[in-house]
């Protein structure tokens, strides 16, 4: 018969705490891969779409973070409980090992290749704590945790070809053969040990009395009747003592805990610590009651009294596009409430002031429309700056989750979404969504107010895939008072034909201040980038024979007020040095079904866009809304 190979197997509680980590980490990955989609430049993770998630994403890859947190607890209690710190500790010895070759070398690799993984799994937890908690969200970490996430991919590769290399295929399938754990060695107790030398130089010492008696010549044949009895088991020699009390030690061993179980109890507590924390941290913003008379004149003025005596709630916001290239957006709010009315000032960072919201051009063959992702309803150069702000009744709304669905078509029986980024809806109820815009109704005092709904019916338009299908996004029953100041008559050439032409020309160029087609220029403080309808007439070709060529108009023509639910709210705004500030007035009741009243208990978001149309900046956690 052959010689019977050994199994190698490894002690189950390792392969627990493996095969669990391997499964929290693949929705971990998953779900940041969903979430990364929304960052400018990564829409080719849709190619990925089929195994992507689609709902509650944000939830789903937080629940994971709270599992690899716990299990990191975890693994780290069970190598001390279980004496197995050797597998991972880095020593001088391992160090050496790798001038060395064969095993030594491989297993030095293999130590480092862990201490590796651990020192990422640390930033990436750090990272994402500090994305997660508001404490500094900013593009930098963003950027760490994404190159975190690609380091963690990039070593199950090495480490199993490093352990491939150290024992083959026995060596991997080590992995999926639980044994039990085996018994660390005890620790060394100095009067134990003193006892067994004690007891062994006493042996000696009897023997030799045995074998070699003084003055008594020696004995070649004798049995051990001859020489007397061992005094070794006399009860009343040393030695004997000796080897009673060490048996006695050795029989009455220390009562030890399982090292699995103690690493169990360690990773549930360390999940209750994180689950408390994060109800503890819900940011709330205070909406203090002030006198009728003390109420903010919505003018943009941030030096109100109403103001002056409340400290602003401050937070990090990213993910966005354009700001300079980083996404992101230090955003304060602060409010107040006179028992009818809730005024907000929110202030955010914004590098330019941008109103360039889709301006037409003259060139030699005619009219064409600025743009670059405007035919996908993703336009990120030629679009003014906006603000938006969200109500909510549901504190489950990490990140939006309930009400933006990832994927290039997250409505199966509907229209894509012509950008590739998701779409905005609810599976039930509304979300009360303002909207401010830089040109667009903003100057003007209105700030549009729409919702989040179910999923719509596509128009003839979208389900031809013309205009982008937008879900459930729609403004509140009611008129505006801007519109688009153009028809797009060739979409492949950008090619357009104005709604309306300037009656005075020069005067509105005037209007529009100095013309600078940069994108990442903005407009002065002066400037204004729409028409007003009394400014204007009708196009006709004979009024644009007379333009001439390279003249610039804007993109947005002004006309009347805004009307019935969509006019709720009330606005006005200022940029001054790098920064927006925007005043709002909204009624804390408006009994519209659209509307999420103002009161305690209720959720905001808030989001910023740099001449973006969809790329806005984010923040993780909901503010709670605590109304005096």
């Amino acid at each position: 018969m052959g010689a019977r190979v050994r199994r190698r197997k490894t002690d189950y509680g390792t392969v627990i705490l493996h095969w669990l980590f391997v499964a929290a980490f693949g929705v971990a990955f998953l779900s940041g891969l969903r979430i990364a989609t929304e960052a400018p430049g990564r829409s080719w993770i849709n190619l990925f779409d089929v195994v992507l998630p689609r709902e509650s994403v944000w939830m789903a890859h937080m629940q994971a973070a709270v599992v690899l947190i716990a299990l990191t607890l975890a693994y780290v209690a069970y190598l001390v409980r279980s004496g197995l710190t050797s597998r991972i500790r880095l020593d001088k010895i391992r160090l050496r090992g790798l001038f060395k070759q064969g095993h030594p070398r491989l297993g030095a690799l293999n130590v480092i290749l862990y201490w590796i993984f651990f020192l990422t799994m640390l930033g990436l937890i750090a990272s994402g704590g500090l994305l997660y908690f508001g404490f500094y969200a900013g593009h930098d970490i963003a950027l760490l945790h994404w190159y975190g996430m690609w380091v963690i991919i990039g070593f199950p590769g090495l480490h199993l070809l490093t352990q491939l290399r150290i024992g083959g295929i026995a060596q991997l399938l080590r992995i999926v053969r639980p044994t039990r754990l085996p018994p660390p060695p005890p620790r060394l107790d100095i009067a134990y040990l003193l006892g067994l030398l004690a007891a062994q130089s006493g042996l000696e010492q009897s023997q030799r009395a045995a074998d070699f008696p003084p003055e008594a010549p020696i004995q070649p044949m004798l049995s051990p009747r001859d020489v007397g009895p061992d005094r070794s088991h006399d009860r009343h020699s040393p030695a004997h003592g000796a080897i009673k009390r060490t048996q006695s030690n050795s029989r009455n061993a220390t009562l030890q805990s399982n090292p699995f179980v103690v690493a169990a109890v360690v990773a549930m507590a360390g999940a209750s610590v994180m689950v408390a924390a994060d109800r503890l941290s819900v940011e709330r913003l205070q909406i203090h009651r002030i006198n009728r008379a003390d109420a903010p004149v919505l003018d943009g003025d941030t030096s109100d009294r109403a103001w002056r005596n409340i400290s602003p709630f401050s937070f990090m916001t990213s993910q966005g596009g354009n700001f300079d290239g980083k996404g992101e957006s230090r955003i304060a709010v602060r409010a107040v409430h006179d028992g009818t009315w809730a005024y907000f000032l929110f202030t955010w960072e914004d590098p330019t002031r941008s109103l360039k919201q889709l301006p037409l051009v003259k060139e030699v063959d005619g009219w064409h429309l600025l743009h670059n992702g405007y035919e996908t309803g993703d336009e990120h150069e030629f679009n003014e700056d906006k603000f938006s702000v969200l109500l909510t009744t549901s504190e489950a709304t990490l990140a939006g989750d309930r009400t933006f669905h990832a994927g290039p078509q997250p409505v199966a029986d509907a229209p894509a979404s012509m950008s590739g980024r998701g779409l905005h809806f609810t599976r039930a109820g509304y979300v009360d969504v303002w909207q401010w815009k830089a040109t667009s109704g903003g100057p003007t005092g209105w700030m549009d107010d729409a919702h989040f709904g179910p999923p719509l019916e596509p128009t003839p338009m979208q389900a031809r895939n013309v205009v982008p299908y937008r879900g459930g996004f729609a403004p509140d029953p009611g008129g505006v008072n801007y519109s688009d100041n153009f028809v797009v008559a060739d979409q492949a050439k950008s090619i357009v034909a104005p709604r309306r032409l300037p009656r005075d020309l020069a005067a509105v160029a005037a209007a529009m201040g100095e013309i600078d087609l940069d994108p990442d220029h903005g407009e002065a403080e002066d400037a204004r980038w729409f028409m007003t309808e009394s400014e204007s007439v009708p196009y006709s070709a004979e009024l644009d024979a007379a333009i001439p060529v390279g003249t610039v108009l804007p993109g947005i023509i002004i006309a009347g007020d805004f009307s019935g639910d969509r006019a709720d709210v009330r606005c006005a705004a200022r940029w001054a040095s790098g920064h927006w500030a925007l005043e709002v007035a909204r009624r804390l009741e408006t009994k519209s079904e659209y509307d999420v009243p103002i009161k305690t208990g209720v959720f905001m978001r808030v989001a910023a866009f740099d001449h973006s149309q969809i790329r806005h900046t984010r923040h993780v956690q909901p503010i709670r809304l605590e109304v005096e």
